[in-house]
């Protein structure tokens, strides 16, 4: 047992000395597609969704009102947005990845739908359908883990800062 416990120091010491700002970051922005976390009645529902950033990292979607998680964020804008990386070994728990949470709403906003379609060019065959609208998150919470014992909540204006000093 007091072995396990000097391991479990060491890889908490290693963890300690990364920037899990800039890990986050650079995860957020390599990402394309991610969980999005709605709530109706209380009752959670996560659905895969693909995003862009802002250059003020607020995450853009366009999404479909066929879909539940759509119909659910008008009724309640809270949400959450779940990006996970790749694991470095066979344990999926070696994966990086950040959970976001905030509030999100339809946007008309260009730079938007200019994130949005830049990185993802394929979706210009539906995003003029009647059915779609690109949506915008305002982030007010973030939690990044960074694998095994590696874990940290994020102060949303540092994240933001730390993101517009890198290149």
């Amino acid at each position: 047992m007091g072995y396990m416990q000097r391991g479990s120091d060491v890889i908490m010491a290693i963890a300690q000395e990364r920037d899990f700002y800039n890990e986050a970051v650079a995860l957020l922005r390599t990402a394309n597609a991610a969980s999005l976390a709605t709530a109706q009645d209380n009752v959670p529902f996560a659905a895969l969704v693909t995003f862009a950033l802002l250059a003020d990292l607020s995450p853009v979607m366009l999404l479909s009102t066929l879909s539940g998680h759509t119909r659910q964020l008008k009724r309640n804008p809270a949400c959450s947005l779940l990006v996970v990386g790749p694991a470095l070994d066979a344990n999926p728990q070696t994966a990086p990845r950040l959970c976001v949470t905030g509030t999100a709403a339809i946007s008309d906003e260009p730079s938007v739908r200019a994130a949005f379609m830049a990185a993802h060019p394929y979706a210009s065959q539906y995003a003029d359908f009647a059915d779609f609208a690109f949506w915008r998150m305002d982030i007010t919470a973030a939690q990044y883990v960074g694998g095994f014992a590696a874990a940290a909540r994020l102060d949303i204006e540092k994240l933001k800062a730390v993101a517009k000093n890198l290149p």
